[in-house]
């Protein structure tokens, strides 16, 4: 069988230096808020593009925190809406809803996945504050005319980063566009670590000291308490462990970029549809890649043929949020455009560790599909 992700065999690559990292950190006796954190909080801002890093526990909190921080600064109030698009992954919601913030549910374009600006114009009304873009599957949305909307109407700009570790539009990298950028080093993503784990960027100095008083109780200085925090700190191995992985990420990313390469010119199966970047111009150099996504409307007779085939495959996502039982008030909310997305869509294996030889067979997996179930 073909693994979807084999992260034994991605860690095991780098299993000297993360075990030596480990250590590092046991020996020293300090396990919370200490050196790995501010260096890797230094080299990932760097990475991005960004003046400030900001670490803590996971993505959700990421997202979370930034709306919060942003209410203790004054700058969004509660009920204050937020568009965030209808076919994102539950979390980009979660952390709305947690800020009692109104989520204004936004369809995506058809062929990119994600948020569409013209979309979001038509959605925007007087209680707008944030516009919330989910680079999904490791592409930005349309970052330049984004920011152009938001900028029209005096809004705030939150990227959930979350699957885009690297992602670019003309050299400029997800977490540096937005006003703040939210990231999960959840172990899955490109930028993994070995639990949970996730990270803010943005050039806003005011935000960073905020969230750093958030994420630790509300204080800034110990028993000093500014604001009624939380504990999501980024502790001191995982952020040791980041630091060694992020040294690969740009060689991890370039194989995946040469996966996609190789899926975009080889599956030519008319029966399934293949990602489309934001140039439409094959595989586009600023894509990340986190996740390899196709469309079919037969989707479950093709998950079962590859699964024959010995393809494993995964769903990103089965349900749109405005179906789950969480949100059982939007039960009779229609998003045609993304209904249709969460029932043909398939992801096919991506990962650092995926052997060209394997992706050739996933290739021709997909092209043995029949079509008629």
């Amino acid at each position: 069988m073909i693994d979807f992700l084999d992260l034994k065999s991605v860690n095991a690559a780098f299993r000297d230096e993360l075990v030596a990292a480990c250590t590092r950190v046991i020996d020293s006796g300090w396990y919370i808020g200490g050196r790995e954190l501010a260096k890797f909080e230094a080299e990932y801002a760097e990475f991005c593009g960004s003046r400030y890093c900001v670490g803590v526990a996971n993505g959700l909190d990421a997202l979370i925190l930034t709306l919060r921080a942003w209410k203790v600064l004054g700058k969004i109030q509660e009920g204050d809406e937020v568009i965030v698009p209808s076919n994102t992954y539950i979390a980009s919601i979660l952390a709305i809803t947690e800020n009692r913030l109104t989520p204004v549910l936004v369809e995506p374009d058809a062929d990119t996945f994600n948020l569409c600006p013209s979309n979001v114009r038509k959605a925007i009304t007087p209680r707008t504050r944030v516009i919330l873009p989910v680079h999904l599957y490791g592409q930005l949305a349309d970052m330049p005319a984004l920011l152009k909307v938001a900028a029209e109407h005096d809004l705030l700009v939150l990227e959930d980063s979350a699957q885009s570790h690297g992602a670019s539009i003309g050299g400029r990298k997800a977490g540096s566009w937005g006003d703040a950028s939210g990231f999960s080093f959840y172990p899955g993503k490109n930028l993994g670590a070995l639990g949970d784990a996730g990270a803010i960027t943005t050039d806003d100095l005011e935000l960073a000291d905020t969230l750093r008083a958030l994420r630790n109780y509300g204080s800034q200085e110990k028993y000093k308490n500014l604001y009624q925090g939380v504990n999501s700190r980024l502790d001191e191995i995982q952020a040791a462990m980041l630091s060694v992985k992020l040294k690969y990420l740009d060689v991890q990313t370039q194989h995946r970029r040469e996966i996609a390469t190789l899926y975009l010119e080889g599956i030519k199966n008319p029966n399934i549809k293949l990602p489309v970047t934001g140039t439409g111009d094959g595989c586009d150099e600023s894509h990340v890649w986190h996740l390899f996504v196709i469309s079919c409307d037969q989707r479950e007779a093709l998950k079962e043929h590859l699964t024959a085939c010995g393809v494993q495959t995964l769903i990103h996502y089965p349900i749109p949020p405005h179906q789950q039982p969480a949100y059982s008030e939007w039960r009779e909310y229609s998003f045609p455009v993304s209904e249709q997305m969460h029932r043909r869509v398939l992801s096919l294996p991506m990962g650092p560790s995926l052997s060209l030889d394997d992706a050739r067979r996933v290739v021709d997996a997909c092209n043995s599909f029949s079509g008629n179930g």
